[in-house]
């Protein structure tokens, strides 16, 4: 049914749910039929939306920290594995500063690439969504992918990898060269 006037939409309903008790003799216990509003269905829909979206927030954020945990412990690696570069690199006077730069661009380059796969591989997946679920209601219009989300998703990854890039790039411009040119 069409209602005329939207303000009337609720005291419509309570009469046609009271007009088909009568008529179909039911209580309100044993009702056989519901009566809802489109109003009502977009609401539905927009806290199903709402859950689905804090989940998929949440999912991402674990995967920030774990791609965080996973190039701090690549840039770990690093340090350790060119302790005797750092030591050349000082004795030739390389400053502290100029240790630290490298190693940071280096993990910066980590969760740069970790963006750029992650946007390839979100598109790919944005795209196929409709496919994968069937063409409901919800994925009808298809998925957008904008350019700002792009944007946003890169300087995450690439904030995040030198964020976590920070602790072992500094270790790494403390060393000193003496140190660092004996290790084995």
């Amino acid at each position: 049914m069409k209602v005329s006037d939207a303000n009337k939409l609720n005291e419509t309903m309570t009469s046609m749910t009271n007009s088909l008790d009568i008529k179909r003799h039911v209580t309100p216990t044993t009702q056989d039929f519901s009566i809802s509003s489109s109003a009502q269905t977009q609401a539905t829909i927009s806290s199903a939306v709402s859950s689905i979206s804090l989940f998929l927030l949440a999912i991402a954020g674990v995967s920030l920290l774990v791609g965080a945990v996973g190039v701090a412990n690549t840039m770990f690696t690093s340090v350790l594995e060119k302790t005797k570069e750092i030591g050349i690199m000082k004795a030739i006077g390389a400053r502290n500063k100029d240790i630290l730069l490298i190693f940071i661009f280096n993990a910066a380059l980590i969760g740069l690439i970790g963006g750029v796969l992650g946007v390839f591989l979100g598109t790919l997946l944005s795209g196929a969504l409709p496919a994968l679920v069937g063409a409901s209601q919800l994925t009808r219009g298809g998925t957008l992918v904008t350019t700002s989300s792009i944007i946003i998703a890169l300087s995450v990854s690439t904030t995040v990898g030198i964020l976590a890039g920070v602790i072992p790039a500094y270790q790494g411009s403390k060393l000193k060269p003496v140190d660092a040119l004996r290790y084995e």
